[in-house]
C-alpha cells in the first residue's frame, strides 16, 4: 500500500495543488460539481446534497491511501477543479488519476498544468509502477491533455455510459513510471 498522508502544495505558473479548505472553496466547489459539463464528461448526476458533500470534502486532508488535491487559478486565487490519485491496485502497484476542471478553468492550460504537476509528484514520491484513467470517447479535449502527458489507451469499455440516447465508450488508458521517465 502506498501511504498518501501527506498533501503537498505544488505550485506551477498558472496553478497551485492544496489541500481543501472546504469553508474557502465550498461555493467553487458546488460550481463545479453542478456544471453541466463536469457532468456530462465525469457520467455525474445533477443529484445534489450540500451537507453530503461538505463532509466529503471535509474528510479529504485526513486520508492516507489517496491524495485529493484541490486546483486553484493562481490568478484569480479560488479553486476551479480537483486532481485525485485514488484506488489503489495491489497486483499492478498502480493507482487511479482523475480531474475535473469548473467552468472557471477551462480553456486556459490549467488542466494540462496541474495533470503534470500531479504525475510528476507521484512517480517523483511513490514507487508505483502506473497511473490509470478512465475517460469517455466524446471527450476530446481531455483525451488530448492525457496523450500529451504520455497516457495511451489500455483498452475500451464499449457503450459505458448512455448519454442522451447514445451510449458512449470509455477509454481506460494509463502511463506507466517507464514512459514517463521517458517523456521527461
Amino acid at each position: 500500500m502506498i501511504d498518501l498522508n501527506f498533501k503537498p502544495t505544488l505550485v506551477g505558473e498558472k496553478v497551485i495543488l492544496r489541500r481543501f479548505n472546504v469553508m474557502e472553496d465550498f461555493p467553487y466547489l458546488v460550481e463545479c460539481l453542478q456544471d453541466p459539463e463536469v457532468l456530462k464528461f465525469t457520467g455525474g448526476s445533477a443529484d445534489f446534497d450540500r451537507e453530503k458533500i461538505m463532509n466529503w470534502y471535509n474528510t479529504r486532508n485526513e486520508q492516507t491511501n489517496r491524495l485529493d488535491l484541490a486546483i486553484v487559478d493562481k490568478s484569480l486565487n479560488n479553486l476551479v477543479g480537483e486532481a485525485v490519485v485514488n484506488e489503489y491496485d495491489q497486483v499492478n502497484h498502480s493507482m487511479n488519476f482523475r480531474i475535473l476542471i469548473g467552468p472557471r478553468g477551462r480553456n486556459r492550460g490549467l488542466g494540462s498544468e496541474a495533470t503534470q504537476l500531479i504525475v510528476d509528484y507521484v512517480f517523483e514520491n511513490t514507487d508505483l509502477n502506473q497511473l490509470t484513467l478512465g475517460v469517455y470517447a466524446f471527450n476530446p479535449r481531455a483525451i488530448k491533455v492525457y496523450e500529451k502527458m504520455g497516457f495511451v489507451v489500455d483498452s475500451v469499455d464499449k457503450n459505458d455510459l448512455e448519454y442522451e440516447g447514445e451510449w458512449i465508450d470509455a477509454f481506460n488508458m494509463k502511463l506507466t513510471r517507464e514512459k514517463w521517465m521517458n517523456n521527461k
